[in-house]
């Protein structure tokens, strides 16, 4: 055990120098890797090896290598060689998990239950059973784990698994003829998205880009961080930008030697370096960057484009331009109606207090006569 300086000399994580060999547990399952634990072990050779359900038995598939790891990721350790006895129950196991499998089929087929079986495993101690299996949606398996018991006289656990990890348990050979990654080194699934084939210009033709399973490969994960990397410094395709004989408009990228097809306004095509790119003069901005200007057939076209584009702020003002105009005529209406609303109120008054006046003057009226 060591510990590897850096540059500064200060101390980081401490690495251990092991030997390590790939065990397989059952046929067709995905090989696991462990240290030999100081043990000279070869390839064929059967040995004991601890597993989430206890020990195992199982077989080296190949030789053991040494390597330096750091110490938070060494993997657990071969305990010892099997016995012939180990060995003998191992395959009684195998052939117990084949009984297991018709027996849970028979009464999968009795109760007309919606689910597919998938794989049977069996621990080997016999204290329990698994039964992996695929469906649509959720399955009552109430009745079949009860039937199960009664059969088997062990535990029963039932594990519902999806497409990819249907693929994982079976196995299979790849459309690059090797074995499934999934079923060979892979311990889980990242999320796969189709931007990470368009990122690789790969064909996007689902039967290319599609597994054994019917999702996107999982080897499409592999060099995309690269490629997004390297293409960080090319112009994007379909944009119009400026190079040394002109303005023109990228239609093809070539991210390893860095590099674009350009198509010029007379309708030749040129490839251009990136140094070339940033090299020219354009009028408007930077080198590589879209041309601002409209004097070129292509700059127009690339202008008609984004019109066309919905903008997400044009929405917002357009509504409130229409909230404006509402609010407008309503107050429109509102002062029109208003002085219809006084005058008439102003009649209202002036009535009673010319009344008034008129019975004043024929009382004063009435009084002088009466004196007279």
């Amino acid at each position: 055990m060591s510990s590897l300086p850096n540059k500064e000399g200060i101390e980081q994580e401490r690495v251990v120098r092991c030997e390590l060999c790939r065990v397989r547990v059952r046929p067709g399952s995905t090989a696991m890797t462990y240290r030999s634990g100081g043990l000279e072990l070869k390839e064929g050779e059967w040995v004991v090896v601890p597993a989430p359900g206890g020990k195992e038995v199982g077989q080296i598939i190949s030789k053991p290598v040494r390597i330096v790891l750091p110490e938070r990721c060494l993997p657990p350790e071969v305990e010892r060689l099997a016995t012939t006895s180990e060995i003998e129950e191992y395959y009684k196991n195998l052939e117990f998990e084949r009984k297991a499998w018709a027996v849970c089929q028979g009464h999968i087929d009795h109760l007309r239950l919606k689910m597919k079986l998938i794989k049977v495993e069996s621990f080997f101690d016999h204290s329990k059973i698994i039964f992996y299996y695929s469906a649509d949606g959720r399955v009552d398996f109430r009745e079949l784990v009860k039937a199960l018991v009664k059969d088997l006289r062990m535990r029963v656990e039932m594990r519902q698994i999806g497409i990819r990890h249907e693929a994982k348990l079976v196995g299979g050979v790849g459309c690059c003829g090797r074995e499934l990654c999934c079923a060979s080194f892979l311990t889980s699934f990242d999320s796969i998205s189709i931007k990470m084939a368009k990122a690789q210009n790969l064909p996007l033709n689902p039967s290319k880009i599609s597994g054994l399973c019917g999702r996107l490969l999982c080897c499409l994960t592999y060099e995309y961080k690269t490629y997004k990397e390297m293409a960080q410094g090319l112009p994007t395709l379909g944009k119009a930008c400026h190079t040394p004989t002109g303005p023109g408009k990228v239609i093809r990228q070539n991210i390893f030697k860095q590099a674009v097809t350009v198509a010029m306004p007379d309708g030749t095509i040129i490839d251009y370096t990136v140094e070339e790119l940033s090299g020219g003069k354009p009028r408007d901005g930077k080198a590589g960057e879209p041309v601002q200007s409209a004097d070129t057939g292509i700059e127009e076209q690339a202008g008609k484009e984004a019109k066309k584009r919905p903008e997400k702020g044009r929405s917002k003002s357009r509504g409130q331009q229409h909230r404006k105009q509402a609010k407008k005529k309503s107050g429109r209406k509102r002062k029109q109606k208003q002085p219809a609303r006084v005058s008439k109120n102003r009649n209202k008054r002036k009535g009673p207090g010319k009344s008034r006046q008129m019975a004043r003057k024929t009382d004063s009226m009435n009084k002088d006569q009466s004196n007279e």
